[in-house]
């Protein structure tokens, strides 16, 4: 076995296994340490670096760079590689008591080596990492076929079971893909898989700035705790939330902002310039942003329910009772007219009875004109104390008499050196006005 090989075997086989015998190494520092249960952990942690790595390599095994962290694994494997020399040893004293094994083994050792009678801990070592590989094979080769199914059996499930945690752990989510990861130059290619992770970066960073801004627009219309002047949040301060959080680039904004001036789409989101009444349509006239739904918390949407209900019950109660007073007054209207208009049918019937007299009276020679005069008639019927308040009825009567009434004329006569308008009775007589 190659020595590279020789740090990972031992770590899988978890130590050296049995005790280890007491006995001696002499180097040429002059140390003498002893090995053995309970005291080779102890007397190797002394060691330094120098002497660990001397004694490594001379067991055939060349260590790496000795740090704080592989220390603990080199000394382990200096313990095994004693263990293993010790091991080797113990084999070839006891080699003629163990014929059953001995035919077994192929005598790899070199002519030099029997005839001198020594082995060297190097070649030990190696005799003795060859034995265990030669006994595992002996172990897997060993194994029944059964056993093997079993084994190949439980390796598909752990690699069917891997495989459905890989896929559900996020393979297949695009929302859990690392937009930073993206080629450099993924912005300049018009491929489908890079103008597809372009707008997976866009959509990430709508999504962040909707809801960075119906946050804002949330406090704005909860309390205002951040004391903002306004809803819309001005382009700089959204772009640098957005980069901060999203790690995008500040033209990944300005690209979100084209798809948003671009899309048919409500998404949520309001682009305003400088003048809010008119449209923006260019980035470079955005002047800030505002969210079309704001998020609030459940407190303050009850709040806002309350006082949501509370103002349309207001609104409801004062219409109701706004529609109740003009329905009260046009009632009270539409009496009031028919008062008059019934006032003004009296009023007419007055004065056609005035004049009628007065022409009666004329001819029996008790009047001397066949005519009344207008103001007349009326001092005759309103007194002066009710005369302002009847002056409407009083119109409304002379002039439906002028429109309606064929037996009473309206004329123009000089009376007393004045004009005035005068009622005639119109109607025939028994005796004509040449008789008269």
């Amino acid at each position: 076995m190659s020595p590279a090989f020789a740090l990972p075997k031992m770590v899988a086989r978890g130590g050296c296994g049995g005790p280890l015998p007491r006995w001696r190494l002499h180097f040429p520092t002059g140390r003498a340490l002893p090995v053995g249960p309970g005291v080779s952990a102890a007397a190797m942690a002394e060691l330094t670096d120098a002497e660990l790595r001397k004694e490594l390599i001379a067991l055939g095994y060349r260590p790496g760079p000795i740090t704080a962290t592989t220390r603990k694994v080199y000394v382990k494997k200096l313990g095994c590689l004693r263990a293993e020399v010790a091991a080797a040893r113990r084999r070839g004293r006891g080699a003629p008591s163990s014929p059953a094994r001995t035919p077994a083994r192929p005598q790899q050792a070199s002519p030099s080596r029997q005839r001198s009678g020594f082995t060297s801990p190097v070649g030990a070592a190696r005799d003795s990492e060859e034995e265990d590989e030669e006994d595992e094979e002996d172990e897997e080769g060993g194994q029944p076929p059964a056993s093997r199914w079993g084994t190949f059996v439980l390796l598909l499930i752990f690699l069917g079971i891997l495989t459905v945690k890989m896929i559900g752990s996020g393979w297949l989510d695009r929302r859990e893909d690392n937009f930073n990861l993206l080629p450099v130059d993924c912005d300049k290619r018009t491929d489908d898989f890079c103008q597809a992770k372009q707008k997976d970066v866009i959509m990430n960073v709508l999504h962040e700035l909707y809801k960075y801004l119906s946050v804002q627009a949330g406090n704005f219309e909860c309390g205002n705790p951040e004391n903002l002047k306004s809803k819309c949040i001005w382009v700089s301060e959204a772009k640098d939330h957005v980069v901060n959080i999203t790690g995008s680039s500040p033209q990944k904004f300005e690209a979100a902002l084209h798809w948003i001036l671009n899309s048919n789409k409500d998404l949520g989101i309001w682009l305003k310039g400088r003048d809010l009444s008119e449209p923006v349509t260019k980035v470079e006239e955005v002047f800030c942003l505002e969210s079309a739904h704001p998020q609030m918390g459940l407190g303050c949407r009850f709040r806002r329910a309350v006082v949501t209900a509370i103002m349309n019950l207001f609104l409801f109660f004062w219409s109701l009772i706004t529609l109740w007073g003009i329905l009260i007054f046009l009632r009270y209207r539409w009496r009031k007219m028919e008062e008059e208009e019934q006032a003004m049918y009296e009023m007419v019937k007055k004065i056609i009875a005035v004049v009628q007299d007065h022409y009666k009276e004329w001819e029996r020679n008790l009047e001397r004109y066949p005519y009344v005069g207008i103001f007349h008639v009326r001092d005759s019927l309103i007194p002066p104390q009710s005369r302002k308040k009847m002056k409407r009825v009083w119109e409304r009567a002379v002039d439906f008499l002028a429109s309606n009434e064929s037996r009473i004329q309206t004329e123009s006569h000089r009376v007393a050196g004045e004009d005035m308008l005068v009622w005639r009775w119109t109607q025939p007589s028994y005796v004509s006005d040449s008789e008269h």
